[in-house]
């Protein structure tokens, strides 16, 4: 086995992380450093962190701020796809590992370390997210995934081990739901979400307001967009992060973009999850809405391709690959045009789009109308059908 000298630990803070320092010190007899990523998880969640991760024995913890970099280089390119996983998941957890990661990777470069670490388990996602960028950007680097090979299996053991090493947590043995938190979204996981045929309770949902208990009056938000991307809400011009933590407020009071879904993990089993992604929803409603304007037909079917390779890309943690990159050059490319004002209306839950304008806009009200136009010849279009149609013609003669 190599020697491992010196670790970066993806560190949270959480019960996982904290066990899993003192234990690669056991184990590897190694130094060990902890990263924490900043993702806008929210300043509860790092309160205090650089001294828990000290007090696990970690020799030093960087908190890096990634915040605005998350929102302007990652959420914006991928909302320009409009990737949606299986038809409905905005993707937020699969969004800031790639840049988690790679910050990780950054920081083990930059102080010599000679191997990597995070607190994924063997049977989810994202372990193999962390594990191929490292392998993208640092295959020189060892990695250590603690859950596959230490014999704790519950809470309790972890509880257990800490208490063993006289290393104060303040989690306790139960807990009932998983969840991951950034600027983009939060996510639920466990508790009575194991069971499919069991509805959510109120409990689960930590972000927004309930849609029955949400404002009787709709809210309506203008989104201005510049090539794909909002610069601003209702007419201020604000930076991408500052643009999103300003709907997340606005959309998580008119209980905005809950989902309750089972999706396909990419080690083979079903989970079921529920989403909060309030200021998200809104934002891609929008883009979607000043797509229909500016995109024709056939760039329109050339962008929803996109968006499902890629949903499936980024989900399986390959955005460090030639595929992805490709995906969204094309995507980018095709967002150049987009460009104007989008309305949507927040109501109990929904986010309508009422309004949109362009200057780009392929719509022509000239040609549309059903009242009387000078622009339009209706007799070409037997021409145009006869044409169309020409195939199922020969096919249909070629029978008799």
């Amino acid at each position: 086995m190599t020697q491992i000298k010196k670790v970066v630990l993806a560190y949270s803070g959480g019960l996982d992380t904290s066990a899993i320092i003192p234990w690669l010190k056991e184990q590897y007899d190694c130094e060990v450093v902890a990263f924490v990523a900043d993702v806008g998880q929210g300043a509860e969640e790092l309160i205090g962190v650089e001294d828990k991760a000290k007090q696990s024995g970690a020799s030093a913890c960087y908190v890096v701020d990634l915040k605005e970099a998350f929102v302007a280089d990652y959420v914006n390119p991928i909302l320009q796809t409009g990737a949606l996983y299986e038809g409905t998941y905005l993707l937020g957890t699969a969004m800031a590992r790639p840049i988690i990661a790679k910050a990780q990777v950054e920081l083990a470069l930059e102080i010599g370390a000679d191997a990597v670490s995070h607190g994924c388990t063997g049977k989810g996602n994202d372990q193999v997210r962390f594990e191929s960028t490292y392998a993208a950007l640092a295959p020189q680097l060892s990695v250590i995934a603690p859950w596959r090979e230490w014999t704790m299996q519950s809470r309790t053991d972890l509880l257990n081990y800490l208490a063993s090493k006289n290393i104060p947590c303040s989690a306790s043995a139960e807990k009932i739901y998983s969840r991951d938190a950034n600027a983009w979204h939060i996510s639920h996981e466990g508790g009575e979400l194991e069971d499919p045929w069991c509805e959510p309770t109120e409990q689960v949902w930590t972000w927004s307001k309930s849609p029955e208990l949400a404002p009787d009056k709709a809210q309506y938000v203008s989104l201005g967009y510049q090539a794909g991307v909002l610069t601003s809400v209702d007419g201020q011009q604000l930076s991408p992060y500052d643009a999103l933590n300003q709907l997340n407020e606005i959309a998580a009071e008119h209980g905005v973009g809950r989902i309750d879904i089972v999706e396909n993990r990419l080690v083979g089993m079903k989970s079921r999850g529920c989403y909060e992604t309030p200021g998200g929803t809104v934002i891609n409603a929008g883009l979607r809405g000043l797509e229909t304007m500016v995109l024709d037909k056939a760039s329109f079917k050339l962008r929803e391709q996109l968006g499902l390779e890629f949903s499936h890309v980024l989900y399986d943690g390959r955005w460090f690959t030639p595929v992805a990159k490709a995906l969204l050059a094309a995507s980018q490319s095709l967002a150049e045009p987009l460009t104007g004002e989008v309305v949507v209306k927040l109501y109990k839950g929904q986010a309508t789009v009422t309004q949109r304008q362009s200057v780009n806009s392929l719509y022509s009200e000239a040609f549309s109308t059903f009242e009387e136009d000078e622009v339009y010849n209706q007799k070409h279009a037997e021409g145009f059908i006869r044409l169309f149609s020409l195939s199922s013609r020969i096919a249909a003669t070629a029978k008799e």
